[in-house]
C-alpha cells in the first residue's frame, strides 16, 4: 500500500481526557509499504497519580513514570511521528480524542489526521471471529502478545493485525471489494480509504475467482455445497455386540482410548430401545462419552434400516462439536456409508433476495451498513449461511431480522435466489441426510406445525434432556416487551419515509390515487394504538412497582405474577380495557395494512424486484403484527387455562426494561400426546435426570410417566471421585436463615478471601441471588487482600457468560462469581479451575411466579409442593453446579458448600446421594486452609 501508517496505543490514568485524565504510556509502531519499519515507545509521566485499578490493569506503576518526560516534553516528537501518516488504533477514537486534547494543552494547533479503527475492520473482515477485543484478536492470528495492556506490546500487536487485515482484504473477490468500498463512507473512522486503495490494487491486477466461489447477481458466495445422498443399500457390517467388537470400531481413530464400560453399556441400551421400538431415559454421568455412545448405535441403526433419526440438543456449542468432531470420527470408525447435517430454524438464514436488494438503497445507519459489509464478507466464507456463525450487534440483529428467511409469500418461483437459498440447501441436506441435528426448540416447532420443518422420522434422542422440559415449556410460552412493541409499531409510522408503510403507499401510488381519506384513517388508528400501548404498560409500571415495593432495596430486577395483582389490585380493570382497545386497533389496523398489500400485489402484475422485495417485506412484518394481537389478546384479555403469567422488569428503566411472560405450568400432557406418543422411539439422555438414583421426578415432569416398557438407566461416571474430589461443609458459618443477607456475605468473604489466596485464584463461586453476590463481591474486592487477583462477577463485569469464563481461564489468579446460568454448561477443565463454592444449595424462591404456580398445582394433585417439586428441582441444579470441577480424567479440585442445610435438615442427604460417592469434611476455615494446602 501506498499510504504510511502510525499505529498507536496509549495507556491512560482513566477515560475521560475532558476530566483531567492523562497519558502515561504511548507507543507508535510505523508501517511503510507493507512492512514493520520502526516503532517509539516512551513512558510519559501524567504529574498525577496512577489510580490503583490502572495499575492492576496495566502494571504500570507511579515509580516507572516518576522520571520520564512529561507529554509536553515529547509533544514535539510525537506530533512529527504522526503528522502526515495514517492513525490506526484499536478503539481509534479514544486514543486519538486523547491525543487531540494532549496536545491542545501543550498549546498545539488542532490535531487532524486520517483515522483508521482496527475494531470496526475487525468486524467487517472477521465476522465469525467471537470477540474483536485486542486479545482476542492476537490469539485468533497466534501472535505473541506478551504484556497486554502496555502500550508498546499492545500497539507493535495492532500493527501485525492490521498487516493481517491487509491480506484478508486482498484476498476477497473483486465484486465484494467494489461493494465493501461503497458502503465504508457510512463508518466511524476512515476505513473507505483502506478499501479504495485494496480496489485500486484488485482492478490492476488480473486474478480469477477462487474455484469455490461464484458471482451471482453482483455478490461473492461460496458454491453450493449440497451433499450426496447415501448408497442406499443395505451394508453388511453390522452393529458391534460385543464389548471387543465395540473396542475395535472405536479405539481405530481415537488417540490414547481408554475402554469405557459404561459407555458400551449406553450403546446397547439406544440400540436396544430402537430396535424394540421403546422410549429410554439415560443418565450418563461425565466422561461416559455419551455422544458417541448414541451416535454409533444411531448410524447403524439409520442406514441398515433407512431411518431417518434426529439427534436434538440444547445448545449450538454442542450441536457444532457433533458435527464437526464426533461425526467426522464416526465416519472414519465405521465402514458405512452415511451423512448427517445440520438444521435450524428458518429464520437462522438470510433471504438473499431480500439482502441483495436492501445493498440498493441509501442507507445511512451505522448498524445496519457494518452489518451489510460483514454479510457480504461471510458470504464468501460460509457453507452453511447459519448466522450463529456471526458475531453481529444489537443494531445488526434488527437489520438481520429484516432480510432473514420467513418463507415466500409470493412466490419462490419469482425469487432468482431460490436456486441458491442457504435455508433450503439446508432442508434438502437434511431430506438426503440419515442423521440430522437439530435443537429443542426447533423439534417442539415441528410437532407443532401443519407444515413441518424436518423431514418425516419417528426415531429421536435428546441430548441434554434435563433442558427439554423448560425448553418445552419457553416454546409454548408467551412473551410481550414494551420496546419491542414500539420498533414494531414505528415499522408502520406513515411519518418515516424509511418505514414500511410509506414506500408501500408509494407502490401503490404508481397503480392508483390513494384517497387522503383512507391514509388518514390508517394513521388515527395507528396513532390510538401507540397511546394506548403507551398507557397499558404505563399502567403495568405502577402495579410493578406497588407490588414489589417491598423489594426493591435488594434488587433491581424482579418478577411478579400476574395472578395476585388482578385479584387484588382494583387498578387491574383499567389495564385489561386498555388492553382490548390495543387489540381492537391492532386488528383494524391489520386489515386496513393488509388490503394495500394485496392491492399492490394485484395491481402490480409485473413487479419491479425493489416491489417484489417490499411486498415479501410487508407479509412479513403482517406475522409479526398478527402476532403482537394474539399475545395482547392471550395474556390480558383472555388468557389461557393452565398457564402462569407474570411481570418483569428492572425498577431503574420502567417501562423500557418491562416483559409479560406466560408459560404452560406443566407440558407433560402435551409432550406425552403432541411427541412421545406419536414417536416409535425416543432416548433422552442427560449427565443429570436422577434424584438419589429415580428417575422419577424426570419422567414425571416429561411427560413419560405413563409409558410402558420405558428402558431406564443409570451409568456412572468412570472417573474417581473419591479420590479426585473433596467435598467440604465449612462448620464455622452461621446458618443462613438465622442472620441477615449483610451478614451471611460478610461470613463468606472471611472465608472466600483466605481460601481464594491458599487456591492461588481458579475458583467458581456459585449463587442463587444477585444481591447477596454483589455484597460478598463488593465485600472481597474492597478488602484489598485480593489486589493482584482479577475478581469476574456476572452481572457486575461486562461480556457474556463465555466471555466472562474464558477471562477467567486467562487469568491465573482469578475468581467467578456466577449466577443460574453458570451452575451448568460451563466446561472449565484442568488447573483453570481447582475449587467450586455453593454459596446456598440452589432452591428457587418461593414467590418466583413459576414456582409458586407450580407448588399450586402440586397441591391440586394432593402432593407435597417441597419434596414433589422444589427438592427435586434444586438437587438436580446441584448435580449440575457440582459436575463444573471435575471435567477430565485427571482433573482433581475441592467442593466447597457453604449452606449448612445441607447437613443440618433431614432433605439434605437428598443432595449427598445425588451425587457420586465422594469425601465429606466438616472443617473449620483453618482446617479447610490445611486441606487445601496438603492437597491441591
Amino acid at each position: 500500500m501506498t499510504h504510511q501508517f502510525a499505529v498507536v496505543d496509549l495507556e491512560t490514568t482513566g477515560n475521560s481526557p475532558k476530566s483531567g485524565e492523562r497519558i502515561i504510556q504511548f507507543s507508535a509502531v510505523i508501517i511503510d509499504e507493507g512492512k514493520i519499519i520502526d516503532q517509539y515507545s516512551t513512558f510519559i509521566n501524567p504529574e498525577i497519580p496512577i489510580p490503583a485499578f490502572i495499575e492492576e490493569l496495566t502494571g504500570i506503576h507511579d515509580e516507572m513514570v516518576n522520571d520520564a518526560p512529561t507529554f509536553k516534553e515529547v509533544a514535539a516528537e510525537i506530533y512529527s511521528l504522526l503528522h502526515d501518516r495514517i492513525f490506526v488504533a484499536h478503539n481509534v477514537l479514544f486514543d486519538l480524542n486523547f491525543l487531540k486534547g494532549e496536545f491542545e494543552n501543550a498549546g498545539y494547533p488542532a490535531f487532524h489526521v486520517s483515522a483508521l479503527d482496527t475494531v470496526e475492520m475487525a468486524k467487517i473482515l472477521l465476522p465469525t471471529a467471537y470477540s474483536y477485543k485486542l486479545i482476542d484478536l492476537a490469539e485468533y492470528f497466534s501472535f505473541v502478545h506478551d504484556r497486554p495492556h502496555q502500550a508498546d506490546s499492545d500497539a507493535y500487536v495492532t500493527a501485525e493485525i492490521l498487516l493481517k487485515f491487509t491480506e484478508l482484504a486482498r484476498s476477497l473477490p473483486l465484486v465484494t471489494l467494489e461493494k465493501l468500498t461503497e458502503l465504508s463512507p457510512a463508518l466511524k473512522s476512515n476505513v473507505d480509504m483502506f478499501f479504495r486503495e485494496i480496489l485500486k490494487e484488485k482492478r490492476h491486477q488480473i486474478s480469477d475467482l477462487p474455484l469455490d466461489l461464484e458471482v451471482f447477481r453482483g455478490i461473492a458466495i461460496r458454491k453450493d455445497s449440497l451433499k450426496a445422498a447415501p448408497h442406499e443399500y443395505r451394508v453388511n457390517s453390522s452393529y458391534p455386540y460385543t464389548p471387543e467388537d465395540k473396542e475395535k470400531v472405536i479405539s481405530k481413530y481415537i488417540k490414547n482410548y481408554q475402554k469405557r464400560n459404561g459407555q458400551f453399556e449406553m450403546m446397547d441400551a439406544v440400540h436396544d430401545s430402537f430396535e424394540k421400538s421403546t422410549h429410554s431415559v439415560i443418565e450418563a454421568g461425565t466422561g461416559v462419552g455419551k455422544s458417541l455412545a448414541y451416535l454409533i448405535p444411531c448410524i447403524f441403526f439409520a442406514v441398515q434400516r433407512q431411518k431417518k433419526v434426529i439427534i436434538s440438543t440444547y445448545t449450538t456449542q454442542l450441536q457444532e462439536q457433533l458435527l464437526q468432531n464426533e461425526i467426522n470420527a464416526v465416519k472414519k470408525m465405521v465402514s458405512l456409508p452415511f451423512e448427517a447435517a445440520l438444521l435450524k430454524g428458518r429464520n437462522h438464514y438470510p433471504n438473499m433476495f431480500k439482502f441483495e436488494q436492501s445493498l440498493k438503497e441509501e442507507d445511512l445507519q451505522y448498524d445496519s451498513v457494518l452489518t451489510k459489509m460483514q454479510l457480504l464478507v461471510w458470504f464468501t466464507k460460509t457453507n452453511t449461511g447459519d448466522m450463529d456463525e456471526l458475531n453481529l450487534s444489537s443494531g445488526g440483529k434488527i437489520y438481520w431480522n429484516r432480510i432473514k428467511q420467513d418463507g415466500w409469500h409470493l412466490s419462490h418461483t419469482r425469487d432468482p435466489w431460490a436456486h441458491k437459498d442457504f435455508y433450503l440447501q439446508a432442508r434438502q441436506n437434511a431430506e438426503q441426510a440419515n442423521i440430522i441435528i437439530t435443537n429443542h426448540s426447533m423439534l417442539l416447532a415441528d410437532i407443532e406445525k401443519d407444515n413441518r420443518i424436518l423431514p418425516d422420522y419417528e426415531y429421536a434422542v435428546i441430548d441434554e434432556a434435563h433442558h427439554f422440559e423448560r425448553s418445552a415449556r419457553q416454546y409454548f410460552g408467551l412473551s410481550l416487551k414494551y420496546v419491542a412493541c414500539k420498533f414494531l409499531l414505528s415499522k408502520a409510522k406513515s411519518s418515516d419515509n424509511q418505514s414500511l408503510l410509506p414506500r408501500l403507499y408509494s407502490l401503490l401510488s404508481k397503480s392508483e390515487s390513494i384517497e387522503e381519506v383512507e391514509a388518514a384513517h390508517l394513521n388515527s388508528i395507528l396513532i390510538s394504538l401507540e397511546e394506548d400501548l403507551d398507557v397499558l404498560f404505563q399502567l403495568l409500571s405502577q402495579l410493578f412497582l406497588k407490588s414489589t415495593k417491598a423489594k426493591q432495596k435488594q434488587f433491581q430486577k424482579l418478577q411478579i405474577r400476574l395472578d395476585s395483582i388482578r385479584q387484588q389490585e382494583p387498578r387491574w380493570k383499567a389495564v385489561q380495557m386498555c388492553a382490548e382497545r390495543v387489540v381492537s386497533s391492532l386488528k383494524s389496523s391489520r386489515g386496513v395494512i393488509y388490503e394495500r398489500i394485496k392491492k399492490a400485489e394485484k395491481n402490480n402484475k409485473t413487479l419491479s424486484e425493489k416491489h417484489q422485495s417490499l411486498i415479501e417485506e410487508a407479509y412479513t412484518f403482517m406475522e409479526e403484527w398478527t402476532k403482537l394481537e394474539e399475545n395482547v389478546r392471550h395474556l390480558f384479555v383472555m388468557p389461557e387455562k393452565g398457564t402462569v403469567i407474570w411481570l418483569e422488569g428492572d425498577t431503574r428503566s420502567l417501562p423500557n426494561s418491562l416483559y409479560i411472560r406466560s408459560q404452560p405450568v406443566t407440558v407433560q400432557d402435551t409432550l406425552a400426546e403432541k411427541f412421545f406418543g406419536k414417536m416409535k422411539s425416543t432416548v433422552l439422555t442427560s449427565a443429570t435426570l436422577t434424584i438419589n438414583h429415580s428417575f422419577r421426578y424426570f419422567m414425571d415432569e416429561i411427560g413419560l410417566a405413563s409409558f410402558q416398557n420405558v428402558i431406564i438407566k443409570q451409568i456412572d461416571s468412570p472417573f474417581n471421585y473419591k479420590k479426585n474430589a473433596k467435598l467440604i461443609i465449612p462448620n464455622d458459618i452461621p446458618e443462613i436463615r438465622k442472620v441477615s443477607t449483610l451478614e451471611y456475605a460478610e461470613a463468606m468473604a472471611s472465608h472466600l478471601i483466605p481460601i481464594a489466596q491458599a487456591t492461588k485464584g481458579r475458583m467458581l463461586v456459585l449463587f442463587t441471588a444477585y444481591d447477596l453476590l454483589r455484597l460478598t463481591y463488593d465485600l472481597m474486592k474492597q478488602s484489598g487482600l485480593l489486589d493482584d487477583y482479577l475478581l469476574i462477577a456476572q452481572g457486575i463485569s461486562a461480556g457474556s457468560r463465555t466471555k466472562l469464563t474464558k477471562n477467567f481461564q486467562r487469568f491465573e489468579k482469578s475468581i467467578l462469581f456466577g449466577m443460574n446460568s453458570f451452575w451448568e454448561g460451563i466446561d472449565i477443565p484442568g488447573e483453570d479451575l481447582s475449587c467450586l463454592v455453593m454459596v446456598r444449595l440452589p432452591f428457587s424462591p418461593p414467590d418466583e411466579p413459576l414456582t409458586e404456580a407450580k407448588n399450586e398445582y402440586m397441591k391440586q394433585l394432593g402432593k407435597n409442593p417441597f419434596s414433589a417439586y422444589a427438592l427435586p428441582e434444586a438437587v438436580l441444579r446441584f448435580k449440575q453446579g457440582f459436575g463444573r470441577l471435575i471435567r477430565t480424567e485427571s482433573d482433581k479440585g475441592l467442593v466447597i458448600v457453604f449452606d449448612r442445610r445441607i447437613e443440618t435438615t433431614a432433605y439434605g442427604k437428598e443432595f449427598i446421594r445425588s451425587i457420586p460417592p465422594v469425601s465429606i469434611h466438616h472443617s473449620s476455615l483453618n482446617e479447610i486452609l490445611e486441606i487445601v494446602d496438603t492437597w491441591l
